[in-house]
């Protein structure tokens, strides 16, 4: 099992998005796959319409380890994508200064869902502050995904991300390392775009991911469709067929180092296309 968290200490660079991404992907790869729902705001949770649960990943964290299993349920894109739900009450389980114990709450419950016959790829979708849910995920997880936008906030945001996980690393989890660094809503043509691309390949060399994630429309309607962007079609005359995944090689691409078991190889999920995309409302109570 791969433990990957998905960061940003800059809001608003697409991190969920980016974790949705790879969520589809993973599907494609066919590698079971759990989704973490650390951010209060709860987005991946309502992207991914898992079915009820009894408990959140907040009733986990504040020590509940016991409720994992009443916490995580099917997602609506398919049996081998799981989802330990979110709820904005996660928000207390975000203490500033926690202790070690509290870190490693995480670490504890995911430690029961590995093996054999648990999941291929965990995917924690942190909030975009350094406090307890950030740090605590990055004690649990074996590599780290920094998630950016080319501008110049989020380029100092990735600096902080990386300096975060360096010294998670070096107090709580030696095993952790950057898996990379993924450019989020990428304009071709856009001159202080290409300034800032080329300032995180001075900082982050060859951990910068070669595919840039573009700005598409497509990803905000997927997303109101609860669907993979993969999924999503093109405005075909007459025609609904898949966007070309030449635009999200990226999410392919961070996922080239998860190991695959052999078990599961060849073991491919088809994500046709959404033949009739419906837009949800959001309820408010």
């Amino acid at each position: 099992m791969l433990t990957l968290a998905v960061l940003s200490l800059k809001g608003g660079v697409g991190k969920t998005t980016v974790v949705l991404g790879l969520a589809g992907a993973a599907l494609q790869r066919g590698l079971r796959t759990l989704v973490v729902d650390l951010d209060p705001q709860a987005n991946a949770t309502f992207a991914l319409e898992p079915a009820e649960t009894s408990y959140t990943v907040a009733d986990v964290l504040l020590g509940g380890r016991n409720q994992l299993a009443g916490a995580v349920a099917p997602s609506g894109w398919g049996p081998a994508l799981e989802v330990l739900v979110g709820s904005d009450g996660t928000e207390a389980a975000n203490a500033p200064d926690p202790s070690a114990r509290k870190l490693s709450r995480l670490r504890t419950a995911l430690s029961t869902v590995d093996g054999k016959d648990g999941y291929d790829l965990v995917l924690l979708d942190c909030p975009p502050s350094l406090g307890q849910l950030t740090r605590g995920a990055l004690v649990a997880a074996q590599r780290a995904m920094l998630v950016t936008d080319p501008s110049v906030f989020a380029v100092a945001g990735t600096r902080r991300a990386f300096d975060a996980v360096q010294a998670e690393r070096k107090a709580h989890n030696a095993e952790l390392q950057p898996l990379g660094v993924l450019v989020n809503r990428f304009r071709a043509r856009s001159a202080e775009h290409e300034y800032r691309i080329g300032e995180l390949r001075e900082l982050f060399g060859p951990l910068v991911l070669t595919t840039l994630l573009p700005e598409r429309s497509a990803v905000q309607q997927a997303q109101g469709a609860a669907v993979p962007v993969q999924r999503w079609p093109t405005p075909a005359a007459g025609r609904s067929r898949p966007r070309s995944n030449t635009c999200w090689t990226g999410f392919y691409e961070a996922l080239r180092n998860v190991p695959v078991p052999p078990g599961r190889l060849g073991r491919r999920s088809h994500l046709p296309c959404h033949p009739n995309p419906r837009h949800r409302r959001l309820r408010l109570s």
